[in-house]
């Protein structure tokens, strides 16, 4: 897929990926959304694959299926999007909507990053490299997601720098040189 693929239709929803609504949003101020916030999630951790970071972003998490789950099924979080290591696109929230991604956070001057920010869950590890399809899906996206909302500039962002006390991710493996390629290709 290249960005002329993706499309942001008038609800915020990104097309074609998979719809999996998460019940974990509210309505954003009114304030444009102008940064891009990069995550990682796997669950269990440095695990990839099946359906338990859908389950999570749908309050369905089992606490029982694993031991760590114990520790994380009662958070109420989202991201707008997921991008798996096949590439598959899924969107937990309209990006319309504040999804519940950043917590506590900062961007330059201003706080609540969810107010005016779109956060992207990659699947993957701090330091596990991440798969060539998941940087071309996140550079083709985030083109589309400039193009939609243009104050989005050049603000794209990883967690671990909006909230470097509490975050690490999307880590040491991610390759920002290799994502800036990407956008200016």
């Amino acid at each position: 897929m290249n960005h002329m693929d993706f499309y942001v239709d008038d609800e915020g929803w990104l097309w074609p990926a998979r719809h999996c609504p998460s019940p974990n949003f509210n309505q954003r101020p009114s304030t444009p959304i102008s940064l891009v916030v990069v995550h990682n999630i796997s669950l269990p951790p440095k695990q990839f694959g099946g359906a338990y970071i859908e389950q999570l972003f749908t309050n369905c998490l089992d606490p029982q299926a694993h031991p760590y789950f114990a520790e994380i099924a009662h958070l109420r979080v989202s991201a707008h999007l997921l991008i798996r290591r096949q590439g598959e696109v899924i969107q937990f929230v309209p990006f319309s909507a504040r999804a519940w991604h950043a917590g506590q956070s900062r961007y330059q001057t201003r706080d609540n990053c969810n107010d005016f920010s779109i956060g992207i869950e990659l699947e993957g590890a701090d330091d596990i490299a991440y798969e060539a399809i998941q940087y071309r899906q996140l550079a083709d996206i985030i083109c589309v997601l400039k193009h939609t909302y243009p104050a989005i500039e050049d603000h794209i962002t990883g967690h671990s720098d909006i909230a470097p006390e509490r975050k690490t991710d999307p880590g040491s493996a991610f390759d920002w040189a290799l994502l800036h390629d990407y956008l200016r290709a």
